[in-house]
């Protein structure tokens, strides 16, 4: 049956509409499945002022059969096998004929007890708690208070419209009761609009001029900026992030066009479209890569016939551009060295000192990272940025725009004359700013990018700043994803582990916390984050499960190892193998290590299975070594016949202590190859579902 919610509100920040998406989806799938109702299906939807939920559930829940216990079997029945006063009263109790009584066997012990059919609570009952339940469960960075309500909310809410099976749910939140009426947009049509059901409530506001759901809000955008664009044969600058933003801004999009004069155009591209981004969300006009006097806005409106909107922008963007061009003159008259100087000055966090101690942190970290990675040829000139990529931050521009943060120091540098590979460095060392966004194009800019980002992460969780939930405000997931973006993107190999302890060692005595401690929580960060990413790319969870299993020396061959799995999966050979090593796993479960003495061998098999394990090792390990896992994967399964065997003839926990402390080192030295490709007791076959890990975003 059809269910439908919407919560009515002030304009919501689109970084808020992301969260409750995420948290209304969450909240109703977790209630559903905690109430045994099937949902059909389930989507969340948003405008800045209505947060939407909808789907198809079941009616209600199925009937089904429960068992009641009562009193134990030895108290509700004597000797003789005839009820007791007890067994007679439990049934009296419960209203059942005492035929009815039958033994229930428990883990306990034996119980008198009965059989009886539950019918199942109807699906409006349950979301009469459930809505106001998840709503009130909502929670974002920044949250308000109104009226004489202790109840905190993002913004003001206006109204609860909640319909299911085409009734509306007696249900109500915070003073709203639950309607089957709403109302359309602001300015263009702000009567009310009532809907029993999805399909009529989006057709309905549809001709009321809110277009509910943002990916049609977001095809109209790049529909309408396409016809603007195209007499010009131009393009907007890319920018994901505000296209977004914008489609979450508006519940009726309609795309200006404007002008600025061309006199501006002597300003950087960076510097133009971020003055009209930030501030205003404009979209700056591009051909061929250069910036054209154009630029386009996203209103709220169905037109601007007068030009209002388009005179608004142009005025207030004149304005921007002007200081601008002011900060690109005055900036360059200290020179970037010059202007570092005063990084001492410059707080970057409170224990853990200034931006010229994290400068000469970085000076060290690139140092070292360039030695590992094969970069010697860009050494000096990564160490040089490394000393300059933060003096930016003492410029005019960046205090206006902050979003040119690196970039306009890479401009600088450039019109300054340094190197390009310190230049570029520079510029690209805050990239990549998300999952989506490009890594550093100069192998400069990679290797300072790591450095930077890997420097605020040990750091932030060297003093106790930790992610929880929904809350990073040290952006610590969002560097951990730009540093694993870089290493794979680049393929760059050389030791985590190693990395960390040299930063660790870098910030001194400044960490409050033990260097150890630190160390592990990075570790176990970074592993939660590249499974994060491993399955955003479509990889089976316990498959990244497992190639995370022997740990992340090497981040790069995390990716080889699971996708050496993902390769293998389909082989004849890939369960049978996963069996025989979960097999292995469970007999070594707990047990301490063990060694393994040839002489003490007494029988056949177990001889055989050593000599083979011998061979295949000296073939596998080198192939494992430089992340070959597909071919040293290949070469192990021949392990298996052999391991067949001994198990079929062999009796590993005999009760001879030093032929079986003997045979479960051998079964030790095969765990600990396969180790050293993934652990494959985390891998799900046919019959084996354990429970999937809770992912982080």
């Amino acid at each position: 049956m059809d269910f439908l919610l919407e919560l009515l509100t002030e304009e919501l920040p689109a970084s808020h509409i992301r969260s409750a998406l995420d948290q209304l989806d969450a909240g109703f799938r977790k209630e559903l499945a905690d109430a045994r109702i099937e949902a059909h299906s389930l989507k969340t939807l948003a405008t800045p002022r209505r947060l939407v939920v909808a789907g198809d559930f079941a009616e209600g829940q199925e009937n089904r059969e429960e068992v009641v216990t009562g009193p134990p079997l030895a108290v509700a029945k004597g000797p003789d096998g005839a009820l007791t006063q007890a067994g007679k009263g439990f049934a009296r109790s419960q209203g059942v004929d005492e035929s009815m009584l039958e033994v229930v066997r428990t883990a306990r012990g034996e119980y008198l007890g009965f059989k009886r059919r539950a019918k199942g609570t109807p699906t409006a009952e349950i979301l009469r708690a459930a809505v106001p339940r998840v709503l009130a469960s909502l929670s974002f960075p920044k949250m308000m208070r109104w009226a004489e309500s202790p109840f905190r909310f993002s913004r003001p809410i206006h109204g609860l419209l909640c319909v299911f099976g085409g009734a509306p749910v007696e249900t109500a939140f915070e003073g709203f009761k639950a309607t089957d009426e709403t109302v359309g947009h602001r300015i263009l049509s702000p009567g009310p609009v009532k809907a029993s059901d999805f399909a009529a409530y989006q057709a309905a506001l549809e001709k009321s001029f809110v277009v509910i759901d943002p990916a049609a809000r977001k095809k109209m955008i790049i529909s309408q900026i396409e016809a603007a664009l195209a007499p010009l044969k131009a393009k907007v600058y890319p920018d994901a992030e505000l296209l977004d933003d914008l489609t979450l801004n508006v519940e009726h999009p309609h795309v200006v066009f404007g002008s600025f004069p061309e006199a501006y155009l002597s300003l950087p591209l960076e510097v133009l479209a971020t003055a009209m981004r930030e501030g205003q969300k404009l979209f700056s006009v591009v051909r061929e890569k250069k910036q054209l006097p154009y630029f386009l806005g996203v209103a709220d409106a169905a037109e601007d016939a007068k030009g209002l909107v388009r005179r608004g922008n142009e005025r207030v963007l004149r304005a921007r551009l002007e200081d601008a061009r002011f900060f690109w003159d005055q900036d360059r008259k200290v020179p970037l060295r010059e202007r570092a100087a005063g990084l001492k000055n410059v707080l970057f966090q409170e224990k853990l000192g200034s931006y010229e101690d994290k400068a000469q942190r970085l000076k060290k970290i690139v140092a070292y990272l360039c030695d590992k990675v094969g970069a010697a040829e860009v050494k000096a000139d990564a160490v040089e940025a490394a000393a300059l990529c933060k003096a930016d931050l003492l410029t005019e521009m960046v205090k206006e725009f902050s979003g040119l943060q690196g970039r306009i120091g890479g401009l600088y540098a450039e019109q300054e004359g340094f190197p390009v590979a310190v230049h570029q460095a520079i510029y690209e060392h805050y990239q990549p700013g998300s999952l989506e966004d490009a890594s550093p194009a100069s192998l400069s800019g990679a290797v300072l990018s790591l450095a930077d980002k890997l420097d605020s992460i040990v750091g932030a969780m060297g003093v106790g700043l930790q992610v929880s939930g929904s809350s990073d405000p040290f952006g610590l997931r969002r560097n951990a994803h730009g540093v694993c973006k870089v290493v794979l993107d680049r393929k760059l190999r050389f030791s985590f582990p190693l990395l960390l302890d040299r930063i660790l060692s870098s910030y001194g005595d400044r960490l409050t916390l033990e260097r150890a401690v630190v160390k592990a929580a990075c570790l176990e960060f970074f592993a939660g984050r590249l499974r994060f990413i491993l399955e955003k790319k479509g990889f089976r969870y316990d498959l990244v499960g497992a190639a995370l299993g022997p740990g992340i020396d090497q981040v790069t061959d995390v990716l080889a190892r699971v996708e050496a799995l993902e390769a293998l999966k389909s082989s004849p050979q890939f369960e049978p193998f996963i069996l025989m090593a979960k097999r292995i796993n469970n007999i070594l479960k707990g047990l301490p290590p063990a060694k393994v003495n040839s002489d003490l061998f007494a029988e056949k098999e177990e001889r055989d299975l050593f000599s083979t394990l011998s061979i295949i090792r000296d073939n596998a390990q080198p192939m494992i070594a430089r992340g070959d896992y597909v071919r040293a994967q290949g070469i192990i399964f021949k392990l298996q016949p052999v391991l067949n065997t001994f198990f079929d003839k062999v009796l590993v926990m005999t009760e001879e202590k030093s032929v079986r402390q003997n045979r479960l080192g051998l079964l030790q030295s095969i765990n600990k190859m396969l180790l050293g490709i993934a652990d494959y007791s985390l891998v799900v076959v046919e019959g084996d579902k354990p429970a999937k890990p809770k992912a982080s975003r």
